[in-house]
């Protein structure tokens, strides 16, 4: 029986390594095509490797061009980073209150909160369109960064994790006079790190990928994310496809770096879930 569960994990291991390098292969031809000249892009069979090393110039030519990209990056970066906070903050102070805090109508509350997720983000774009129009947060990052600063799934996730706490943590707290914020501030959220950390990444790389809300409430060119300049540098740069794939590169490359550093924090909050669920 040994023999052969290690040779089930062995050819388990083998096929998720085939099925790794393949999910692989598309970035890495991306990647491959954002430093080739252009007739060498779509060439057959595949040559992985330039016949002519390039350097970056296609990347100076995305990042500090016509439509200079680092622009739009730190327009991604500073609403991504903001709504990454906020979201966090509320949808923790919100989970919080929800699993530790008694109070009448507390479960009816909650239980609406969780109605609102059922709600298509698409059914209500018009009332938030005009309402974004009639209090001035129309065409602003600020308006971006207050769409996405509460999560429904963010309160219920940290919810269950806060529930997984022993309430004895808090009762001997408040035996020595600590009121609720600092209960939740110095005892409460510190054990559910993993899980805030995971929410965060998944918050940012959301946040990031969205091309739907700056779509609709941003006009000015300025104010563009890194989503909405691809499309716009894909409409101008349409025929040069290395460019567009060294501008596709720069939009994923962030999201790869952080998924990178906090893989560790994710697995941590899996392992937390898995433990207390």
């Amino acid at each position: 029986m040994r023999k052969k569960e290690v040779a089930l994990k062995g050819i388990i291991t083998v096929l998720m390594a085939v099925v790794g390098i393949l999910f692989l292969l598309p970035f890495a031809w991306m990647l491959s095509a954002s430093f080739k000249l252009e007739g060498e892009v779509f060439t057959y069979p595949i040559q992985w490797i330039p016949s002519e090393w390039i350097g970056f110039r296609n990347y100076e030519e995305v990042w500090f061009g016509k439509h200079p990209f680092y622009k739009y990056y730190w327009n991604s970066i500073k609403v991504s980073v903001a709504t990454t906070i906020l979201s966090c903050t509320v949808s923790a102070l919100a989970a919080y209150g929800f699993s530790k805090i008694n109070f009448k109508a507390s479960k009816w509350l909650f239980f609406i909160v969780l109605a609102t997720f059922m709600v298509p983000q698409q059914a209500i774009l018009v009332p938030q369109f005009i309402l974004y129009r009639m209090i001035g947060l129309f065409d602003s990052h600020l308006g971006l960064i207050l769409l996405n600063g509460f999560s429904v799934l963010g309160t219920f996730m940290l919810r269950q994790f806060f529930m997984g706490l022993p309430n004895d943590y808090i009762e001997s707290a408040k035996i020595d006079g600590a009121g609720h914020f600092r209960i939740f501030a110095k005892i409460a959220l510190p054990l559910i790190t993993p899980a805030v950390a995971t929410y965060a990444i998944l918050r940012f790389i959301w946040t990031w990928n969205d091309y739907q809300n700056p779509f609709i409430f941003l006009r000015t060119d300025a104010l563009y994310p890194i989503q909405l300049a691809m499309q716009k540098f894909t409409s101008i740069n349409g025929e040069f496809y290395s460019l567009i794939m060294a501008a596709a590169v720069s939009a994923i490359v962030p999201l790869l770096i952080l998924f990178v550093i906090g893989q560790k924090r994710v697995l941590e909050g899996i392992a937390l879930g898995g433990i207390k669920g």
